[in-house]
């Protein structure tokens, strides 16, 4: 049995490193996200200025005054995705299939985000975890400079990890409202695409 704990101890003290350098990565990765967040936010509210009062009044009968509107030149996804639906006027399939690929962009862009934060809380853990061992055995040899060192280890490891995940966890609960408006919002462009459609269909018939 102390054959085995000693095992057990030895690989759960070398996946210290490992953990650190996760946690360093992930750190990096959640300032590099609060960043694009921000610029997200920014073009989520010129949107929001451009769009949301002709939407509101958006029907069959107005289409083509909205989508003479729309800026020719731009990079903002939502406006290029409109764009693509008014191309695909005349083939349902390929407007579902441009409301699929939103769908998949969406959960794409909250990839990120969720992994944060999950993964934040569980090697911010193991990086408390871990040097709580050698901590133990410090103070049991009453090395106590030993012990503080784990200790501060073990607290900066749970505090970056937190960092992370609240990271994660506040722009994943952002960007869903944002991705559900604009998807409900193309779903209504499409409806009435189609429902234009339909009646010039019945007209010329």
């Amino acid at each position: 049995m102390t054959y085995i704990s000693d095992i057990l101890y030895w690989i759960s003290t070398g996946l210290l490193v490992p953990v650190v350098l996760v946690l360093i990565f992930l750190f990096i990765r959640a300032l590099i996200l609060l960043g694009g967040f921000f610029g997200q936010y920014q073009s989520m509210r010129r949107n929001e200025a451009l769009l949301r009062r002709p939407l509101e009044k958006l029907n069959a009968a107005n289409l083509d005054e909205f989508e003479k509107m729309l800026p020719e030149q731009t990079t903002d996804s939502t406006v290029i995705y409109i764009r693509r639906l008014f191309e695909a006027r005349r083939s349902p399939a390929q407007i579902e299939h441009i409301l699929s690929e939103v769908e998949i962009a969406s959960d794409k862009d909250l990839s990120l985000s969720v992994t944060l934060a999950k993964m934040g809380p569980t090697v911010g853990l193991m990086g408390t975890l871990i040097p709580m061992g050698p901590a133990l055995v410090g103070l049991a040899a009453g090395d106590i400079a030993s012990m503080a060192y784990n200790m501060q280890v073990a607290f900066a490891t749970t505090v970056v990890g937190l960092f992370a995940s609240a990271i994660g966890f506040l722009t994943k609960q952002a960007k869903q409202r944002w991705q559900m408006r604009r998807l409900s919002d193309l779903e209504l462009i499409a409806s009435l695409i189609n429902e234009k459609e339909n009646r010039s269909c019945a007209a010329a018939e």
